[in-house]
C-alpha cells in the first residue's frame, strides 16, 4: 500500500453538513485523489434527478453531491462497526472507495439517459474502474488487489457480505442518501428518514459476515425507512410531469437518430458516437463506445444542441420537441391503470388516427409509460432481522411491510393537450 498523504478536504453538504476527509489518513487521502479525477468531477455535470426539476424546481443536485453523501454515510456506518469488530478494519478502503465510486458510470440525464440510450451505469462503472487511466492507477497504487476487489463488490461477489450490503442491498448507504437528499432538494416531506436510529441499530454478525439488525430495536426504524421509500417513488420519482418530460427527451433524441441515419442532420462527434451506439442497443446489441467518448458526455453537452434544434432545425418534429423540452411545454400524462387493455389499445389507435389527420407523427407525440411501484421486494438479499428464534424476513414480522410487498403497475398515456377530450371521453364512457 502506497502511503501518500495530501491536504485534508472539507465538503459543505446541504444534507449532512461538513464532510471532512483527513489527508493524513491513507484511505481518505485516496478518496480525495479519486474525487479530483476528471471521471469523478464529471458527475458535477449530471443531475441526480434527471427531469424532476420540471416539477420540483429545487431538484438541481448532482451525482457528485450524492456520491460524496453516500461515502459519508458508509464511512459513518463502517467506522462504527470497525471500532467494535477489529477484523473489519482491513476492508475500509474497498468499502469507502466502492461507496464513493458507485455512480461514476452514470450517463447524461441519469436514469432517463439509461432509458434513452440503452446504457447501464453499472457496466460503465466497471469499465471506468478497469480502464480509466487515473482512477485505475490510483486504486492499484494504493493496493494492487483493490481494483479486483471493487469489481467483486460491484458484481455482488465480494467474500465479506457486509461490504456489498453497505453499497447495494435493500438497506444500503446509497438509498439512505438519495431518499433524504431528494426529499430535501425537491421540498417533498416524504423522505424524512431517521438515519441516526438506523445507524444506531445496524450491527455486524461475525458468523455470517453480514449486517445484523435486532428486531426489538430496529423493526420500527426499518418499517419507517420502507414507507419513506414507497412514498418517494410514488410521489416524486414517478411524478407524471417527470414521466412526460422523459418521454419528450427520449423522442427528440430518437428523432435526431433517425435524421442522422438519413444523412439529414449533423451532430457533434460525441453525440454522433452515442447515437450510433444507442441505435445498435435498440436492435439488441451491446451499447459500446470507447471509454473517452463515454466520459466526454454529460448533461451540459447533450442539452446544448436542443437550443439550436428548437430555433433552426429544418425538421419540424425535432424543432418542436426541443422547444417543448426547453420551455417546459410538456405533454399531458393520464393514468390508464384502471382502463382495460382492449380499451387502452382502442384509445391509442383513436388518438393516433386523429394525430395523423392533424399532421402529427404518433411515434413522436404519443406513447405509454409504465412505472412499477413496490415498497419492498422479497428476494435473496431481503431484510432479515435478528430475533430470539434466529434471523427472520422482515415481511414475516411486520404487517406493514407485507402490505408494501405487492407490486403496483401504473400505466400512463403521454399525449399533447389538444387530445384531452378524446382521452377523457374514453375514461368516462
Amino acid at each position: 500500500m502506497a502511503l501518500r498523504f495530501c491536504k485534508s478536504r472539507t465538503y459543505h453538504d446541504p444534507l449532512h453538513g461538513a464532510i471532512s476527509l483527513d489527508g493524513g489518513d491513507a484511505v481518505e487521502a485516496l478518496l480525495i485523489r479519486l474525487i479530483d479525477t476528471p471521471a469523478f468531477q464529471r458527475l458535477r455535470r449530471i443531475r441526480q434527478l434527471d427531469t424532476a426539476f420540471f416539477t420540483f424546481h429545487g431538484a438541481e443536485g448532482s451525482r457528485f453531491t450524492h456520491s460524496v453523501g453516500v461515502l459519508h454515510i458508509a464511512r459513518r456506518l463502517f467506522d462504527k462497526l470497525a471500532r467494535r469488530y477489529a477484523e473489519l478494519r482491513p476492508y475500509r478502503a474497498v468499502t469507502l472507495a466502492s461507496a464513493l465510486l458507485h455512480d461514476i458510470g452514470h450517463s447524461p440525464f441519469s436514469h432517463a439517459g439509461e432509458e434513452i440510450f440503452g446504457c447501464h451505469h453499472e457496466v460503465w462503472t466497471a469499465r471506468i474502474l478497469r480502464e480509466d487511466p487515473q482512477v485505475s492507477a490510483l486504486l492499484a497504487e494504493f493496493n494492487p488487489q483493490l481494483p479486483a476487489q471493487m469489481q467483486q463488490v460491484l458484481h455482488k461477489q465480494f467474500p465479506l457480505p457486509l461490504v456489498g450490503q453497505l453499497i447495494s442491498s435493500q438497506l444500503d448507504c446509497d438509498r439512505f442518501d438519495y431518499l433524504m437528499r431528494d426529499s430535501l432538494l425537491t421540498g417533498a416531506q416524504y423522505g424524512h428518514l431517521d438515519l441516526d436510529r438506523i445507524v444506531t441499530v445496524l450491527d455486524y454478525d461475525p458468523e455470517t459476515g453480514s449486517l445484523s439488525i435486532p428486531a426489538r430495536k430496529g423493526l420500527g426504524a426499518i418499517e419507517h425507512y420502507l414507507v419513506v421509500r414507497y412514498f418517494m417513488y410514488t410521489q416524486v420519482y414517478q411524478h407524471p410531469k417527470s414521466l412526460s418530460a422523459r418521454f419528450i427527451l427520449d423522442r427528440l433524441f430518437k428523432r435526431a437518430q433517425v435524421l442522422l441515419q438519413k444523412g439529414e442532420i449533423e451532430l457533434d462527434p460525441v453525440l454522433t458516437a452515442w447515437s450510433w451506439a444507442s441505435m445498435a442497443a435498440q436492435k439488441g446489441d451491446p451499447f459500446e463506445l470507447p471509454l473517452p467518448l463515454y466520459l466526454a458526455a454529460d448533461d451540459v453537452l447533450f442539452s446544448y444542441p436542443l437550443r439550436f434544434w428548437a430555433m433552426f432545425a429544418a425538421d419540424p418534429i425535432l424543432s418542436d420537441l426541443s422547444r417543448r423540452y426547453l420551455d417546459r411545454d410538456l405533454f399531458k400524462a393520464r393514468n390508464l391503470t384502471q382502463l382495460p387493455e382492449d380499451r387502452r389499445e382502442k384509445l391509442i389507435a383513436t388518438v393516433g388516427e386523429k394525430m395523423l389527420r392533424d399532421g402529427l407523427d404518433p411515434e413522436s407525440y404519443l406513447g405509454i409509460r409504465s412505472a412499477h411501484t413496490q415498497g419492498y421486494s422479497l428476494y435473496a438479499q431481503g431484510i432479515h432481522l435478528k430475533t430470539d428464534r434466529g434471523y427472520e424476513e422482515i415481511a414475516h414480522l411486520s404487517p406493514l411491510v407485507r402490505a408494501l410487498v405487492e407490486t403496483q403497475l401504473q400505466v400512463w398515456l403521454i399525449f399533447p393537450r389538444p387530445y384531452s377530450d378524446i382521452v377523457e371521453g374514453f375514461l368516462y364512457a
